[in-house]
């Protein structure tokens, strides 16, 4: 058995729920909610739990034991939630995975990386901040950069148009089954199944 540590990075607060910037805490609920299904639970089981620095759900996959949380420290001290994790629940390096929303790409592209820059996320900052380092597993969900010179903030911290509602779950799914590859068979065959697709 192996432990895996699954980090949707997010803002807590009702202001920020379903805003473009908060899709990784989307990916975090739509991944506990499918490891739930398999393991068989009844819906009535509470999927997060409130803990230290993060909403916490702990579930099975493939005989592997998987931590998924949803920090709430706010994203410019998403580190401070995923060191804490590691340490209390002894997950290697190389089982971590970021969930991350990407201004870079166009709306709903998904690209697993291995390694890279912060590409100016602050909650991906923090992190390699944190930790020294720029060589964890991410998995980042474009979000487009449908905006004029100077609204950046307000497109990032907005919510989703009518058209990007109706493509999210599909590809929050694909997300899902992403995620699922990366805990089965590995950072490199999932990048090397999925990206571009």
């Amino acid at each position: 058995m192996e432990k895996y540590l699954i980090v949707g990075l997010g803002n807590i607060g009702d202001e920020y729920e379903n805003t473009r910037h908060n899709v990784g805490f989307n990916v975090a609920d739509a991944l506990a909610s499918a490891f739930q299904k398999e393991e068989e639970k009844t819906k009535s089981i509470k999927l997060f739990s409130s803990d230290r620095y993060a909403f916490v759900n702990q579930s099975r996959f493939k005989g592997n034991r998987i931590t998924i949380i949803k920090p709430t420290t706010f994203m410019n001290l998403s580190g401070k939630a995923v060191n804490y994790w590691m340490q209390e629940e002894k997950i290697p390096f190389k089982n971590l995975l970021i969930i991350t929303d990407d201004l870079a790409l166009p709306f709903g592209t998904l690209r697993m990386k291995k390694k890279g820059s912060d590409g100016g996320h602050n909650g991906l900052t923090d992190i390699i901040a944190t930790f020294n380092t720029t060589e964890f597993a991410r998995l980042r969900f474009g979000i487009g950069s449908e905006f004029s010179k100077g609204h950046q903030v307000n497109y990032v911290l907005g919510k989703w148009n009518a058209e990007e509602e109706k493509i999210l779950p599909e590809r929050i799914e694909q997300c899902v089954k992403i995620t699922k590859s990366f805990v089965a068979i590995g950072v490199d065959r999932t990048m090397s199944d999925f990206n571009n697709k």
